[in-house]
């Protein structure tokens, strides 16, 4: 049974990257399913500003913080403390009961505004390997949840809750009739989908190109959902009019649930929200990892799904087309294969992940609350900033940690 928090007040910094703010929408919309009042804190990047133009349901606030890249360190630098300034004004006005991060450069500065006034504070790591920002913040949060077990052991520094990684509710197995009828495909033909993250990827582009001639010659009749980024795919659209095949490529899609639901099989990178989202549609895939992604972590993601039989790994610089070929065509057309992987992605699928963390963070603030106004304690004139104040401690008796089951970084396009 969900606690109501009774239109308290929880910021939910989620902006970045599509891996990071689409959880983080998840988990927001539980969180007014309670009646909580909640202020989503994104960046100006295209992905964010798109996801959110129609939403009503929430405050909308966007920070001036920018990624961190190599020889800009001075202009993130400064993109820090100007995020931090926007936030701590915001909170002077109105503090939030509650805070939480769910990764990426752009949720380091609300949580350091949101610590500074009292707020409860709480993390979601969704990849194998936490991302510098989380471990981070990490030593200063009250809770942390993540999707991967193993994440569990590389933040040391509070306590930690397996949760999965959240998906939003549109996320499920459906009829791929239906969904390839929406976008003008036919239902009956295999439907092959690449994507490489909300912005594209150029390494899959490439060698989805490289291995398209001879996927043409043994599967003709197969269709193609190419969400190539803005860069490539013009180039894309006429590498597969030059192969005769039918093609929808985008360099844009906001559909995803259509686009999963519509394919027998997919080609992705390995970030750990599209990882989510192939588990809840129960799609196979042949992962690519990013090889440049920090520390790793989508080679490590990747390697959690196939060890475990729920997707096949290949690592860029070892796909020859023939390699690629054969993987696809084991992918759409082997029974056996597509049945064990839909298996074991089934054990990966985490359904309750939003309504958890929801619920993790109402309760939290509903305890601090009662501490404050205990019987025999004195009464504040500002009782909702003292009881913020009083909501330090560790929330290890309320969320206790649970290492048990569960469970993008992104890349220019040029091809």
């Amino acid at each position: 049974m969900s606690t109501s928090c009774h239109f308290q007040s929880i910021a939910v910094a989620c902006g970045g990257t599509g891996g990071h703010l689409f959880p983080g929408l998840a988990v927001a919309r539980k969180l007014a399913q309670r009646d909580c009042d909640v202020t989503l804190m994104i960046s100006s990047k295209e992905v964010d500003q798109n996801a959110v133009k129609n939403m009503r349901d929430f405050k909308v606030v966007t920070l001036p913080a920018l990624c961190m890249k190599r020889g800009r360190q001075i202009a993130f630098l400064r993109g820090v403390c100007q995020s931090y300034k926007a936030a701590k004004n915001l909170f002077r006005t109105q503090a939030p009961d509650a805070a939480l991060a769910m990764g990426g450069f752009s949720s380091a500065a609300p949580m350091l505004a949101a610590k500074s006034v009292g707020a409860r504070t709480f993390l979601h790591e969704s990849n194998t390997v936490p991302g510098r920002v989380n471990f981070w913040l990490s030593w200063i949060v009250d809770h942390a949840f993540v999707g991967f077990p193993c994440a569990a052991h590389r933040l040391r520094r509070c306590p930690v809750t397996v949760s999965g990684t959240p998906v939003r509710p549109q996320f499920h197995p459906q009829s791929a009739a239906a969904s390839r009828s929406i976008l003008g495909l036919e239902s009956q033909r295999p439907v092959l989908l690449v994507m490489g993250g909300s912005q594209g990827a150029s390494g899959v582009n490439r060698l989805v190109a490289r291995a398209l001639p001879r996927v043409a010659k043994v599967a003709p009749d197969w269709q193609w959902l190419h969400l190539a980024g803005p860069n490539d795919a013009e180039e894309l659209r006429q590498v597969y009019a030059s192969l005769n095949l039918t093609a929808l490529v985008y360099p844009f899609f906001d559909k995803m649930e259509l686009a999963l639901g519509a394919a027998s099989a997919a080609i992705s990178r390995a970030g750990a929200s599209s990882l989510a989202e192939l588990s809840a549609m129960r799609l196979p895939a042949l992962l690519v990892p990013y090889p440049a992604a920090t520390a790793n972590h989508q080679w490590h993601n990747a390697r959690a799904f196939a060890t475990s039989g729920a997707a096949r790994l290949l690592e860029e610089n070892q796909a020859t087309p023939e390699i690629v070929t054969d993987s696809l065509l084991d992918l759409v057309r082997s029974e056996t294969v597509r049945q064990t992987m839909q298996s074991a992605l089934a054990r990966w699928e985490r359904p309750q992940a939003a309504d958890e963390i929801a619920e993790a963070i109402v309760q939290s603030i509903s305890k601090s609350e009662s501490k404050a106004f205990a019987p025999g304690s004195v009464r504040p004139a500002n009782a909702q900033t003292s009881g913020l104040n009083s909501a330090s401690g560790s929330t290890a008796s309320l969320l206790k940690p649970a290492v048990t089951g569960a469970p993008r970084r992104e890349e220019p396009a040029t091809i």
